[in-house]
């Protein structure tokens, strides 16, 4: 059996016995971490049936409650990395995991991932918008 079967396998017993709200999951206990080390967190996602593309993004909430836009990891694409943050996206197991590496104080927060479809419908409305420009 090939390794990313073992890992969605894995990854589907991890976060079994719960349904999908909102199309995002995320079981993480609290974290306590270091200054200077490396914490990931996990979230697992569910696309709609007619999905054609979609973007996967990961916010802090600060703690006024304004949520501020961290990483955003495309379905097409490698996995993203930007600063101090970066994705493992596992896109046949509808998983990804935002790592922070190189803590400091200020990343200590809530942490969120949100998922954006655009459905083949979509798609061909925008098309024909920019036929009409």
């Amino acid at each position: 059996m090939p390794l990313s079967s073992l890992l969605c396998m894995f990854l589907a017993f991890t976060f079994s016995g719960s349904g999908v709200a909102q199309k995002v999951a995320q079981y993480q206990p609290d974290i306590i971490s270091q200054v200077k080390n490396v914490v990931t967190l996990n979230c697992q996602y569910e696309t709609s049936w007619n999905v054609y593309t979609y973007w996967i993004f990961w916010y802090k909430q600060l703690p006024s409650g304004e949520m501020t836009y961290l990483i955003r990891q495309y379905s097409e694409d490698e996995n993203e990395r930007d600063g101090h943050y970066s994705v493992n996206f596992q896109k046949a197991c509808q998983f990804i995991s935002l790592t922070i590496s190189s803590l400091k104080l200020e990343h200590s927060g809530k942490y969120f991932c949100a998922l954006w479809e655009l459905t083949v419908l979509e798609i061909i409305g925008k098309a024909e918008q920019k036929r009409r420009a």
